[in-house]
């Protein structure tokens, strides 16, 4: 089948179930979507089969952490859906809606603060599969970092999170030492010692965690682990970075439920083609923070 006999309607159909045609000519690129980017040797070897059975053999990887099975031919495309099957995998991920949530690797990190792959996992349950039905003003990405690395850039996501440790900071504990363990440590220089006592600037703190047990003299023994979520990033033609909300989150369940509000409220105020960015520059940051919490 050529290009030219696949119908626009037939194009824009398969495209809503993961279907790209590749350019210039009568094949697709099938998206397949890994949830958070982890997936199991099983799962690999199913989708190196397809690709060999129903594509051109090449697979390629989207920085939304999907999978990409190049050259399948329009007949090809519910084989290809069916056999992928098997191994519980799925194709998708375009369109005004949520989009599949990326995630780093959490907790297997050395400086991992949260179960990063556990969180996206249970947001792309209840948000990505939940929604999967409702039409949404724009795309909806969401990304999930352990710790202010950020290294999947979540705030320039509509919806970011971010793996936080504020250190709790026994100050009657500092011996104000000369050579100070936490301000050499620290990566952002937000602790200095002045007059012979240790400060944290709050306003250059990440919450990081980098100083807990690392004061010679147990002023940081501890911490509390929280999720800081910035809203309204976006990447692409036009950029923006997202704001913190100003509340830091201490579990999971609050985490996911003020994520699920932010999209519903989205889906209430967005207008058509509005990205989320837009849609909170028009209401106003404050007001959609007060709705919000």
């Amino acid at each position: 089948m050529s290009a030219a006999t696949i119908s626009d309607e037939e194009v824009k159909r398969v495209k809503a179930l993961g279907f790209l045609n590749n350019k210039g000519t009568d094949n697709f690129s099938g998206r397949v979507i890994t949830r958070n980017g982890k997936l199991t040797a099983a799962q690999h070897r199913i989708i190196a089969d397809a690709a060999e059975k129903f594509g051109n053999g090449i697979i390629t990887y989207t920085i939304r952490q999907t999978i990409e099975v190049q050259g399948i031919p329009f007949e090809n495309i519910e084989p290809f859906r069916e056999y992928i099957k098997k191994e519980g995998l799925e194709t998708g991920g375009t369109g005004a809606k949520v989009r599949p949530v990326v995630s780093c690797k959490g907790t297997t990190c050395h400086y991992g603060l949260l179960d990063s792959f556990g969180l996206s996992e249970k947001l792309h349950n209840k948000l990505f599969e939940g929604y999967s039905d409702i039409k949404l003003p724009h795309k909806f990405k969401i990304a999930v970092g352990g710790c202010p690395n950020n290294c999947v850039k979540p705030d320039i996501n509509d919806v970011g999170v971010v793996g936080q440790l504020i250190p709790n900071y026994d100050a009657e504990g500092c011996k104000g030492c000369k050579k100070c363990s936490i301000e050499k440590i620290c990566p952002v220089n937000a602790c200095t010692v002045v007059d012979k006592k240790m400060v944290i600037d709050k306003n250059k703190c990440l919450n990081c965690g980098r100083c807990v047990n690392n004061c010679n003299f147990d002023c940081i023994t501890s911490g509390t682990y929280g999720y800081k979520v910035y809203i309204g990033g976006r990447w692409g033609k036009i950029t923006a970075q997202g704001k913190p909300l100003s509340k830091i989150f201490t579990s999971e369940e609050e985490v996911i439920d003020v994520i699920e509000k932010l999209m519903l409220f989205f889906r209430d105020n967005g207008q058509p083609g509005e990205r989320f960015g837009e849609t909170i520059d028009r209401i106003g940051f404050e007001n959609v923070e007060a709705q919000i919490l």
